[in-house]
């Protein structure tokens, strides 16, 4: 059986379901943020608030790389559909909530679906696209998500205002209901290579609960719980001694959920590892740029939302910049260094900002700032799907996006602990956990010496923050250094893989 060749109209017409499915998962990661206070306020159930939001970031992020493998093995449009429908199950299952155990049960269940319809996603485009054509349909993606970024939390703010909190959960039956029927039909073009079907259920087992440990860490440690508290120790070294357990059985699985041999593969290896401290680095600017617009420029919670957009608006720009260039020269390694650099420089100039500069001049860092940060993903799924053979494209895909995932748990904790240890002691009695839900309110409502002496110490541990969030950049450029740059397979060398693997799946 000849491999399928795809127009431009066929693949836009393939994707279009495909970003209707990862709309709804970006989505859902934003527009919760403005409606959770009603929320929890109709639920009673203001000490376990944070659940709703980790419930979710704990089953998607687990979830990841089994999806990826699964699909491998059944099918992107089979996983696809399933992702979908779960999401939509536990958006019914949040929606008809009497309680915050049955809402965090449901937003459990999305996470669940959620955790295939990003990574999925980004496999399907490189199924029916060349790799140096695919930067191309990907910069579609960034701009897909980084509208749902902004989105969120207007609407989310809008339906609770108009409507009712449930609606937030409401309206992606909707938009899923779309994307799974336009997924279900213009899916069935696209090929199935799978191969005899072993799946390694024992290193399943062992990799969600150790994902779930690593996750819970960086949750919890500094907000909920002293870094040196017993819980936390405990999950360090469940967390230590589950990831050796699941190398070792991964070496001997026949067919193990991460092959090691993708590990040992230079860019696999050095490609997770950009994605990781990419992640880091954007997630940390998402969080913490709106508290250092609230508390040391003096913006208001609105105006702080709105001063991101040069940011979100620099991350297209990146990613569609990025994707010509890739195109154009085939290269991607000098791409990842200018990216991280651009990003580098763009930590160290918001250092220099107080509450006299002009709002044109941050407004331009931060832009600078997303046109650093945005190759980053394009560049590392291509680079990535390009050095793996077709067997392997799902893992792949889902491994580099746990590592970007966690590398966002990372970089959010440990930028918290740099602002946190950097305050100094006017601001002693704030953690972290404070300060990420609603401590700006708090600190208003201070006296206006203490206040003042706040506001200054939380200047001073800004610089430390950017000095760490620079950090980060740079750690990406000297991985980067080492990294292999493989030639980017052209049309043709494609479909000749393409023909190769329609061959092995025939055989099979």
């Amino acid at each position: 059986m000849p491999p399928p060749r795809f127009s431009h109209r066929d693949i836009m017409h393939m994707l279009s379901g495909t970003m209707l499915g990862m709309f709804l998962g970006a989505l859902d990661q934003t527009i919760i943020a403005t409606s959770l206070p009603a929320m929890v306020g109709e639920l009673h159930g203001m000490e376990h608030m944070s659940w709703a939001v980790s419930a979710y970031l704990l089953t998607s992020t687990a979830a990841t790389p089994i999806y990826g493998k699964l699909s491998d093995l059944y099918g992107r449009r089979l996983l696809f559909g399933s992702a979908i429908a779960l999401f939509l199950l536990g958006s019914v299952g949040a929606g008809l909530a009497q309680n915050m155990g049955e809402l965090i049960a449901g937003r459990a269940v999305q996470g669940i679906g959620g955790g295939g319809l990003i990574s999925l996603a980004m496999a399907i485009v490189a199924d029916i696209v060349p790799p140096r054509e695919r930067a191309r349909y990907q910069a579609y993606f960034s701009g897909v998500w980084t509208i749902a970024t902004l989105a969120g939390p207007v609407l989310g703010g809008f339906l609770v205002d108009v409507l009712d909190w449930r609606w937030v959960f409401w309206i992606n039956l909707p938009i899923g209901a779309a994307a799974l029927l336009i997924c279900n039909a213009a899916l069935k073009r696209l090929p199935v290579y799978g191969r005899t079907k072993k799946i390694d259920y024992l290193g399943a087992a062992i990799l969600i609960p150790a994902i779930v440990s690593v996750l819970l860490v960086t949750t919890w440690a500094g907000t909920d719980m002293a870094w040196n508290s017993p819980t936390i120790l405990a999950l360090i070294v469940a967390a230590v001694v589950l990831t050796a357990l699941f190398a070792v059985q991964e070496h001997r699985a026949d067919d193990p959920i991460v092959p090691p041999r993708l590990l040992r593969e230079n860019v696999v290896f050095i490609g997770v590892w950009l994605g990781f401290f990419g992640g880091a680095a954007s997630v940390g600017a998402t969080i913490f740029l709106p508290l250092f617009l609230q508390v040391v420029v003096g913006a208001s919670a609105s105006n702080s939302g709105m001063l991101i957009l040069p940011m979100m608006i620099g991350i297209c720009i990146g990613a569609l910049g990025a994707g010509r260039i890739i195109r154009w020269t085939g290269r991607y390694k000098l791409v990842a260094l200018g990216g991280l650099g651009l990003a580098a420089l763009a930590f160290a100039l918001f250092m220099t900002v107080t509450r006299d500069t002009p709002t044109w001049l941050y407004a331009s860092y931060m832009g600078l700032l997303g046109a650093g940060l945005g190759p980053c993903g394009p560049m590392v799924g291509i680079s990535v799907q390009n050095a793996v053979h077709r067997r392997d494209l799902g893992t792949a895909t889902s491994l580099t996006n746990l590592f970007r995932s966690m590398g966002g748990s990372f970089g959010v904790a440990l930028l918290g602990a740099v602002l946190i240890a950097g305050l100094g002691s006017p601001t002693a009695s704030l953690n972290r956990g404070t300060l990420l839900h609603g401590g700006t309110v708090a600190i208003a409502a201070l006296p206006e010496a203490e206040r003042a002496s706040i506001v200054a110490g939380f200047a001073h541990g800004f610089i430390y923050l950017y000095i760490a969030a620079a950090a980060l950049a740079v750690a990406g450029m000297v991985f980067a250094l080492f990294w292999k740059e493989l030639p980017l397979r052209s049309a043709a060398d494609h479909a000749a893989q393409l023909a190769e693997a329609a061959a092995l799946s025939e055989r099979r």
